[in-house]
């Protein structure tokens, strides 16, 4: 295996957990200026939007209404964050 390049992602109560990726590799999404741990985070939104959009829009049957209210916010997060719609992103608009 290559070298590995360690990442650390603490929780709101302090949980944390490590992701191991390959070295250079979160460097090599960067644009300039930018750090790699801010690609990392962007990943992590990018996923966790697509995740809650996935079970709000393309499940079956009846949503909470919790997770509708998590997905609206997340889908304002990721606009914020990218400077555009999450559903601009995925190529269609629900």
């Amino acid at each position: 295996m290559g070298e590995t390049e360690t990442y650390t992602v603490t929780g709101p109560d302090g949980d944390e957990d490590t992701v191991e990726l390959p070295a250079g590799l979160a460097d090599v999404l960067t644009e300039q200026g930018e750090s790699s741990t801010r690609v990392i985070t962007d990943v992590i939104l990018q996923a966790m939007a697509q995740q809650a959009h996935v079970i709000v829009h393309h499940g079956h049957g009846d949503v909470p209404e919790d997770l509708v209210e998590m997905n609206e916010t997340a889908e304002e997060l990721f606009e914020e964050r990218f400077g555009q719609s999450l559903q601009e992103a995925l190529g269609h608009s629900h």
